[in-house]
């Protein structure tokens, strides 16, 4: 994996802490300046009233490389409050290339700041598609102050806006102007309007993830029918009877769960995901979802890490802790868990798509998307204790190299051989064990009052449902073996079989992802992780048990 350097003059000092630059952002109504804060602003930006006005600024830390800053949004106007720009060590004007005459008046009141000034050359992309094409080093000459051309909707050309701000305050000279990227293959701009603009941005992103569904419910399915079902099939017969034939068939059950996991759903997900990643695909996809992260507490780099999830929790809670720290690994990495992976979508398609048809699917897929938004605000109600925002890098597309392709995808998959084998094949062992001395029935007594009294489920479910956090597909044949038949329909009415995919949906994913938590966010947060998990899981089967039995009541008075 490349990482890009960083310049820092010898001797320099850092821009952090108590040294943490100050820079605000002037510039006419209608250049774009709201949108640009928006781009790089934390979750939980700060409001203040300037003294002596009316007037609302807005400001919050953003990282900068290794450096900081504390970006201030003040209100658009023709002559910014003087008291604001004496406290900045740096300024930074935000004009609309496609009016540019009208911004030049207000150019000229902030220079006699006398602070470092950067001008974002704002829409210098529109500008050039209307003929108006801007050479930001002639205009930089011109008006004696860097110039960068930016386009703040699509979220091009910030980092080099910033870094320029910071190396006019570190060096004490003006930094060359940087020429715009564009003009651009027809091509690229299109792709660029379909994934980064604000409306059609959520279009393409939609895209993908139908994309990413179909490979995991069609494609999957295939290679699933190819590996692990004829595995399935040619250990049928074997049905051993001694205690060590019993442990035999537990470790043959632990890898072949391994080779359900892998071959058909994580490799080619991670596959396809790594290849959007690399082509530039998925760094848009997080530029667009990035405010509506904001709402829970996250940046939108941790969308790739939560539609990693679709396909397993285990790599995409790894991603979400190479991409985040702090608490907002923490939270990224607990509401992951509620993303349904493979397995358990695959449950949720063959148990609701069999007795509650398309609506239950989307009832069941929408319950996961609710839980996921309350707890994130729930979470984000402490915003404040989150990191700085974060300048997001929107790189050119490019074609994937297939060694670097194949490297990341074994970097992010490798830890289910470390990780999830032994915890498969040891948790096999165990559950074939219990069932072999005849335990599993103590355990349904044990919890009867969940199974049976909270969520009005058989009492036989019990050791499925327990058991689940080993393996959820084990817990799909566990429930088959526990009612005695494969037809569930037949033992289970439509509340009992929503409130049971509601359970499992939510109910801890399995224990390879607990084991991968310990690892990334520490064991004291990884049992809150489960216990949270659990009680929505409790919380959210009860409300679906009951709901759907008072709507029952209610059509039968109606009838």
């Amino acid at each position: 994996m490349q990482v890009a350097a960083i310049k820092l003059p010898l001797g320099a000092a850092l821009f952090r802490g108590d040294r943490r630059l100050r820079m605000v952002l002037a510039g006419l109504p209608g250049a774009g300046k709201r949108t640009l804060f928006d781009d790089v602003a934390s979750a939980s930006p700060k409001q203040g009233e300037i003294p002596g006005t009316h007037c609302i600024y807005r400001e919050c830390r953003v990282q900068i490389g290794l450096d900081e800053a504390t970006v201030v949004d003040l209100p658009s106007c023709p002559s910014p409050p003087e008291a604001m720009l004496e406290g900045a060590d740096a300024i930074v004007q935000v004009v609309d290339a496609t009016d540019l005459e009208r911004h030049l008046e207000l150019t000229r009141v902030l220079r006699r700041a006398g602070k470092p000034l950067v001008i974002a050359l704002n829409r210098a992309d529109l500008a050039y598609e209307r003929g108006i094409p801007i050479d930001p080093a002639t205009l930089g000459r011109r008006l004696g102050v860097p110039v960068v051309a930016t386009a703040a909707l699509m979220g091009r050309g910030l980092r080099e806006l910033f870094e320029t701000a910071v190396a006019a305050v570190r060096d004490g000279h003006r930094p060359q102007a940087r020429a715009p990227a564009w003009p651009r293959e027809r091509w690229r701009r299109g792709l660029d309007e379909l994934f980064l603009h604000p409306r059609w941005g959520i279009v393409g992103s939609i895209a993908v993830f139908a994309a990413v569904l179909f490979v995991v419910f069609e494609v999957s399915a295939w290679l699933d029918a190819a590996t692990t079902v004829r595995l399935t099939e040619a250990l049928a017969d074997w049905q051993p009877t001694d205690t060590w034939g019993i442990v035999a068939r537990g470790v043959a059950d632990g890898l072949i769960g391994l080779v359900g996991i892998v071959v058909p759903y994580m490799v080619p997900l991670v596959l396809l995901l790594v290849t959007l990643e690399q082509a530039g695909v998925m760094q848009r996809i997080a530029f667009v979802v990035d405010r509506a992260f904001h709402r829970i507490g996250l940046h939108g780099r941790v969308a790739v890490p939560f539609l990693t999830g679709l396909g397993c929790n285990v790599p995409a809670i790894v991603n979400a802790a190479q991409v985040s720290s702090g608490r907002e690994r923490v939270i990224a990495s607990v509401l992951i868990t509620f993303v349904p992976c493979s397995a358990r979508s695959a449950i949720i398609l063959a148990v609701a798509g069999k007795y509650l048809g398309a609506a239950g699917v989307f009832a069941i897929f929408a319950l996961s998307l609710v839980v996921i938004a309350i707890l994130g605000r729930f979470f984000a109600r402490d915003v404040g204790a989150l990191g700085p925002g974060q300048i997001q890098e929107i790189p050119p597309f490019a074609i994937p190299r297939l060694r670097a392709l194949l490297s990341t995808t074994w970097e992010r998959s490798r830890d289910v051989l470390t990780i999830v084998l032994p915890l498969l094949v040891a948790g096999s062992v165990v559950l074939a064990l219990l069932h072999h001395v005849g335990t599993d029935r103590l355990v349904n007594a044990a919890l009867a009052p969940i199974t049976l009294g909270w969520l009005g489920l058989p009492a036989a479910l019990g050791v499925p449902l327990l058991f689940g956090v080993l393996r959820k597909e084990l817990s799909l044949l566990m429930i088959f073996q526990a009612l005695g038949t494969l037809e569930i329909g037949h033992v289970l009415d439509a509340t009992q079989v929503m409130t049971l995919l509601a359970f499992l949906t939510l109910y801890v994913p399995c224990l390879s992802t607990f084991a991968v938590m310990v690892r990334t966010i520490g064991r004291h947060k990884a049992f809150v992780s489960v216990a949270i998990s659990i009680g929505a899981a409790l919380a959210a089967g009860a409300i679906v048990r009951w709901t759907m039995v008072g709507a029952g009541q209610l059509a039968g008075v109606a009838v």
